[in-house]
Formats: structure tokens, C-alpha cells, sequence
């Protein structure tokens, strides 16, 4: 049977988890040679009764419900972007040795996306750490967005949600992946919340998940150290507190949930200040890139066509500065493609490519737009043109798009047959991909090929954690596979054993819960 925080959907909520609700105020930061962090060791407490295994655990089943949400948001473009600052910071991680090999085999560490226009990121359980597409719409560099990665990094490396939940050890991983899903659903809708939890569960495990003061100092020091080890500028820190700040200040409407659960104050934003004095600054890097990146998380994070023209309206270029301009131009050109403005997109992407071109990354990244735009026009030619000097660049938003514009082809054409083989490729190396897994059970059933598509369907059903889902589609594929010309013997053999596979690992993880 499906537990109750499996079945349930939540809604996403502007909420800096870090997997609490609330968090006191933090006080100022204490120097690194004289910092004084009075936090429990990691010892037998943790390790013994909330270890590494039962925290990756507990993400994955949260992460399970997660991924169903109409909120997670998988753009691959933005997702590529995203990596581009996680990867170096979780590298740098690794060289300061804030990563055990243990936590470095165990934890996912994957970064995601939510479509929600507030201010946020989170951690969760088990190395996941969510960025709302508010935040990268607000801030105006790639440094700003990476130290606030590199905070929440710093929290999950030194196990602070491990250290807060091992005084829910009377709690079972599927009553504490429940209620915490149910947080997540209370910031936005008390009512949904009251589903899942009641209130004094509500307040007996906030009390357990908030950070303490000494675990916030802690994430701030380590998480500096992380964002200048990895080459971003140590101002990107400071520059980031006092955006936050001074817009909080202008706007003070809820839009800002990271200042309620990470408190900013004076001595805060002054100690980020210092150390960005006496630290090695390296300049902003990829303004343009970042200018690109935050138009498209401004136009995706609210598609509504009230909202759109808004941003087509208030989007003024006049500034001198060519990230401003670009940043203007981007924004309009990708709202009025969801609006099928045509007229008003390609005005703006051609005032748009001259400031992208001569910087690389800018210009990869209008690319991927441009193709796009053609795309939803039912231009594929020049959709695929728009692709040609980023195709094969190895990356995920290359791979994608590229299947995107080849299943608007003629079924059966060249450019369906390679890109469906290119996509057998990928998943082949990248097994979690769950668009990929439903890019090529579309390429498959447009080639004629039911049995392959629904084993692909079955895929992606598994990368996301609905294994139920899973078996069902792996069961019409074996029913699928008796019918004459549908499939051969090695076939049926081997959906017959993912089959068995899958029941295994359903019927562990019945048997886990019921245990816990």
C-alpha cells in the first residue's frame, strides 16, 4: 500500500527549509581563527542513531514527493546553469575536506529547481538542496546565488540536520519524511498542512529541526571558506545579505522567506564584509551568462500572461551597462515567446545578440532560447540551425533540446532516428534523467516502437520514485511483448527480470517502514 506522504501532494511554499520552519535570530559572526561554535560532536549520537544511510534515506523519500510537485521544475537550461555553480563549490568542498568519503559515496548532493517567484533555498535530508527561481531572478551576479549555495552546502557537510533530527529518534523515517513534507505545506496553506500534521507534532518537530545560532555562524564560516575556494568572488557574500536586506525593506510582503529563516542583522552582514576584505577578490564572473539566466527564471517563474506583459512592459534596456540591456532584452524576447508575440520577441532578440556576442557562455545560453522560440512556432529548421554551434557540446540542455526539436520532425526522418539514439545514449550515462527517460519513450512511440516506449515511460516513472508506477508500466510491457511482432524473447526476458527487480525493491521498502 502507499504510505500517506507518498499519496498526498503538497503545495510548494516560499520557505528556506533547511528543514525548519522558523529559525532565532543569528548574531554576529565570529571570526574563523577565533571562532568558538559551541555544536555537539558527530559522534556515536549522530552516526548511531540518525547515520549517514538513514539521512540519505529520509531525502530520498522526501525528494519522492517532492518530484511529483508541479512546483519542481526541470528546465534543463537553468539546470545547467545551476550546475555550473554547484559542482565547483561541491569540488572545493571536497579539497578543504569538509566532505567525508563517507558523505561523498552516500549523499546525492543534486541541486534543483522550484518554480516559485520568492527569495529561497533550502537543504533537505540527505545532500538535496532546492533554489527557488525568485532567487536567481533577484540577484544580480553568479556570485550572490553561489554563496547562498555554498551556506546551505556547508549545512548539509557538516550534518546539522542529522545533528537537529537525532532528537526525533522516537520517530520512524516515514513519520518524519510526512511531517516534514507537511511543513513544507504550512507556510503557504495552514490548511493543507493540518492534513499531514497536527499542531503539536507541528511544534514538537520544528523544535527539533531548527538550526541553532552556532550551526548558522558555523554554515556562514565554513560556507565562505567553500565560495572563495571555488573561485567565486568572497564579496558575492556580503553583496548578496545586503540585497536581500535592502529589498526586504522595500517590499516587505512574504516575498522573502530566506530572511525569516536565516535572519540577517548588522554584525552579520558586517562580518561578511570583513572577511570579504581580507580575502583574495577575484572579479564577477559571467555577468552576461547570469543576465541571461535571470530573464529566464523571471519569465518561468510566473507564466500568467498578466504577468508576462508586465515584465514585457517594465523590461527598459535604456540602461549603459550591457548586462542591463541584455537582462532587459531576454526577458522580453522570452516572454513574448510563451505569449506567441512573435513581432515583439524578435525585436528584442535582435537587440539582444549583438550584446551576447564575443562572450561564449552569453551566447550558448540565447541559443538555447532562440531554439526555443523557433520551436514554438513549428520552425524546426530553424530551430535546428539556432542549435548548430552548441550541438554536441556535451551538455544536458544541448541533449535535450536537440530531442525536442527532432520529435517536431516527420516521423521515421534521419534527425528522429539519431536523436533517438543519442537519447539511448544518455540515459544509458545518466540513468536519473527523468525528462530524458520521457523524451525517448515519445522518440520510440513516433518510430513505431510501443513495447520500447512503455519501458521507457516505466523509467521514467522509477526516477522520480513511484515504483508502483513503475511495475504497472513493466506489466503492459510484458502483456504488450506476447503480442505477435511486438517483441523477440531477449526482450520479454529482460523486462521480465526489471520487473522482478522493481517488486524486490518494493516489497524492502515495505518491509523497512513497517519495521520503523
Amino acid at each position: 500500500m502507499k504510505h500517506a506522504f507518498v499519496r498526498r501532494r503538497f503545495a510548494w511554499i516560499p520557505l528556506a527549509l533547511c528543514v525548519a520552519l522558523t529559525l532565532p535570530a543569528a548574531p554576529g559572526l565570529t571570526p574563523p581563527a577565533q571562532a568558538q561554535n559551541n555544536l555537539p560532536a558527530l559522534g556515536d549520537s549522530v552516526s548511531g542513531e540518525f547515520g549517514v544511510g538513514a539521512e540519505r534515506q529520509l531525502g530520498d523519500r522526501i525528494m519522492e514527493q517532492v518530484r511529483r510537485d508541479p512546483q519542481y521544475h526541470d528546465d534543463p537550461v537553468l539546470g545547467d546553469y545551476l550546475q555550473s555553480l554547484w559542482q565547483p563549490l561541491l569540488s572545493a568542498a571536497r579539497a578543504r575536506g569538509e566532505l567525508s568519503s563517507e558523505l561523498d559515496d552516500r549523499f546525492a548532493w543534486q541541486a534543483f529547481l522550484v518554480r516559485d517567484r520568492t527569495v529561497n533555498a533550502f537543504a533537505l535530508p540527505g545532500g538535496f538542496v532546492g533554489v527557488h527561481l525568485g532567487l536567481i531572478a533577484t540577484t544580480a551576479s553568479r556570485d550572490e546565488i553561489a554563496s547562498v549555495l555554498a551556506h546551505e552546502l556547508s549545512h548539509v557537510t557538516q550534518r546539522h540536520i542529522a545533528r537537529s533530527l537525532v532528537k526525533s529518534k522516537q520517530q520512524s523515517l516515514v513519520a518524519l519524511a510526512s511531517m516534514i513534507v507537511g511543513m513544507l505545506a504550512a507556510a503557504r496553506s495552514p490548511e493543507a498542512a493540518n492534513a499531514l500534521i497536527t499542531g503539536g507534532q507541528a511544534v514538537a518537530l520544528q523544535g527539533q529541526l531548527n538550526f541553532s545560532r552556532d550551526m548558522e555562524r558555523e554554515a556562514d564560516r565554513i560556507g565562505f571558506g567553500v565560495l572563495e575556494q571555488a573561485g567565486f568572488s568572497p564579496a558575492g557574500m556580503a553583496s548578496m545579505f545586503e540585497r536581500l536586506q535592502q529589498s526586504s525593506r522595500l517590499n516587505d510582503s512574504g516575498a522573502y522567506p530566506y530572511l525569516r529563516t536565516h535572519p540577517l542583522t548588522g554584525e552579520r552582514i558586517g562580518e561578511a564584509r570583513a572577511r570579504s576584505a581580507v580575502a583574495a577578490i577575484t572579479p564577477s564572473r559571467g555577468g552576461l551568462e547570469h543576465a541571461l539566466m535571470q530573464a529566464r527564471a523571471r519569465v518561468q517563474m510566473d507564466t500568467r500572461p498578466d504577468v508576462l506583459r508586465e515584465w514585457i512592459r517594465q523590461a527598459d534596456p535604456a540602461s549603459d551597462k550591457p548586462a542591463e540591456r541584455l537582462l532587459a532584452e531576454a526577458t522580453k524576447a522570452q516572454a513574448a515567446t510563451l505569449l506567441r508575440d512573435w513581432a515583439t520577441a524578435d525585436a528584442a532578440f535582435a537587440r539582444a545578440e549583438p550584446l551576447a556576442k564575443g562572450d561564449s557562455r552569453a551566447s550558448r545560453g540565447l541559443a538555447f532560447v532562440r531554439a526555443e522560440s523557433w520551436l514554438a512556432r513549428g520552425d524546426t529548421g530553424r530551430a535546428e540551425a539556432a542549435l548548430a554551434a552548441v550541438r554536441g557540446d556535451g551538455s544536458r540542455a544541448s541533449e535535450l533540446m536537440s530531442a525536442r526539436v527532432a520529435l517536431a520532425s516527420p516521423a521515421n526522418s534521419p534527425a528522429l532516428r539519431r536523436a533517438t539514439e543519442e537519447l539511448q545514449t544518455w540515459v544509458a550515462m545518466h540513468g536519473a534523467d527523468t525528462q530524458a527517460w520521457e523524451l525517448l519513450a515519445a522518440a520510440w512511440e513516433r518510430s513505431g516502437k510501443p513495447l520500447r516506449a512503455v519501458q521507457a515511460q516505466a523509467e521514467a516513472r522509477y526516477t522520480v520514485g513511484d515504483l508502483q508506477g513503475a511495475m504497472d508500466r513493466l506489466k503492459s510491457a510484458q502483456k504488450l511483448a506476447r503480442e505477435p511482432g511486438q517483441g523477440d524473447f531477449i526482450e520479454a526476458s529482460v523486462i521480465d527480470a526489471r520487473l522482478r527487480q522493481l517488486q524486490a525493491q518494493w516489497r524492502q521498502r515495505v518491509k523497512e517502514e513497517a519495521g520503523s
